[in-house]
């Protein structure tokens, strides 16, 4: 009678094993897909070749040759399509940062407006989210440009609210301080605000948790915010020159303008999703248990305190996944600028790509960058969505 430990021990098969399996299967799904961009690659080169038509990025030394009507920085015909492009990312830029600020505001107050106790006040929130939602944003850009191009006078009519300031159909033209050291000393001072500011907003905290007493910290930090750079422009000798607006020609020239293009852009975008973010919010808040408004009431707490200390930082936790979404929507629409003229990254890639006929390139561009845009607003969402997390004890 054989023991139970001689009793031989079957193998496996490798087929069989499910570890092995997927190995196997993800080896050869990686081979297939590996093949089939050779063969995608080697075909397009080929017949780029044949038609004889350049590969490569060599194209983004040569001159440009054409104008971009809106740069942050300088730029001119004579710059290589490499700088032509950068100004373009900067232009994007440009639209999504204040843009996504703007949406999140206005995004906020409207959802909290949705649900105020005043009848008016909620009826035309609601009446913002209900047409907003429903207009597409293309629609709203050709809109919003359309009154600020057909309803606003010419230069030479321009109206002037204020002494300086100038509004036709070409844009907003405002004065600007002329460069001086000043101005320098004033944003290191304001960069050192800030970071006074992040301190005392850290202690005030700690303060409140230890004693219970809130710290005035709205108004030590807007002190701080605007007495550091005011004592450095002071000390610097106080300069007060302005470059001035000045009508020459057709157009204005000096100080510094905001485009019809521009301003519809942002606030076509602006209004679509800050009326979905306003639900977002709206939702948020709603999905914070009534006790907790309760609990806060029976302490004496006012509605302003309530919803800033106890309602919405518990609302944050449902508000911010679905915020990252519709901020990247922003980002991902500012591509229609080029329906309204404005010289954003695709429009200027556009142009880059019928004067070189670097279609692949050009279009490879655009989607590493818009990637890259994604991909730094998802991670500062994500950092900010952590931080905000309820930590357990």
């Amino acid at each position: 009678m054989n023991s139970a430990n001689n009793i031989p021990i079957s193998k496996t098969p490798l087929r069989q094993d499910p570890f092995w399996r997927s190995v196997i299967y993800q080896i050869g799904t990686l081979c297939m897909v590996g093949l089939l961009g050779y063969y995608l690659v080697s075909n397009t080169l080929a017949n780029l070749e044949r038609q004889s038509i350049a590969t490569g990025f060599g194209f983004l030394e040569k001159e440009s040759s054409f104008e971009i009507g809106e740069s942050l920085i300088s730029y001119s015909a004579a710059d290589s399509y490499a700088r032509a492009l950068w100004v373009g990312i900067l232009n994007t830029l440009k639209v999504s940062f204040i843009g996504i600020i703007l949406t999140a505001l206005l995004g906020t107050i409207v959802g909290v407006a949705r649900l105020s106790a005043n009848w008016l006040v909620s009826r035309m929130a609601a009446v913002y989210i209900e047409v907003l939602q429903d207009i597409p944003v293309l629609l709203q850009l050709f809109f919003w440009y359309a009154i600020f191009y057909e309803t606003l006078p010419s230069p030479r009519q321009a109206s002037s609210p204020f002494a300086g300031v100038f509004l036709s159909n070409r844009g907003l033209f405002l004065p600007i301080p002329e460069s001086h050291s000043a101005y320098g000393y004033m944003f290191w001072a304001f960069v050192t605000a800030c970071g006074l500011v992040f301190v005392l907003r850290r202690w005030a905290k700690k303060r409140q948790e230890k004693t219970g007493k809130l710290f005035p910290l709205f108004r030590v930090s807007a002190g701080f915010l605007i007495a550091l750079p005011l004592i450095a422009w002071r000390m610097s000798g106080a300069p007060v020159k302005m470059d001035i607006p000045e009508l020459r020609g057709f157009n204005f020239e000096g100080g510094i303008s905001l485009s019809p293009e521009f301003a519809a852009l942002l606030l076509g975008l602006v209004l679509y999703t800050a009326a979905f973010v306003a639900e977002i919010v709206r939702a948020g808040i709603q999905s914070v248990s009534h006790g907790q408004t309760e609990a806060a009431m029976s302490l004496g707490l006012r509605p302003g305190p309530i919803l800033n200390l106890v309602i919405l930082p518990q609302a944050l936790r449902v508000i911010i996944p679905p915020l990252t979404s519709q901020l990247l929507n922003l980002t991902k629409n500012s591509s229609l600028a080029v329906a309204i003229g404005f010289p954003d990254f695709v429009s200027v890639a556009n142009t880059t790509i019928n004067q070189t006929g670097q279609a692949i390139e050009g279009v490879a561009m655009i989607m590493i960058v818009y990637l890259c845009f994604s991909l730094l607003t998802s991670a500062i969402m994500n950092w900010y969505n952590k931080k905000m997390a309820i930590v357990e004890r």
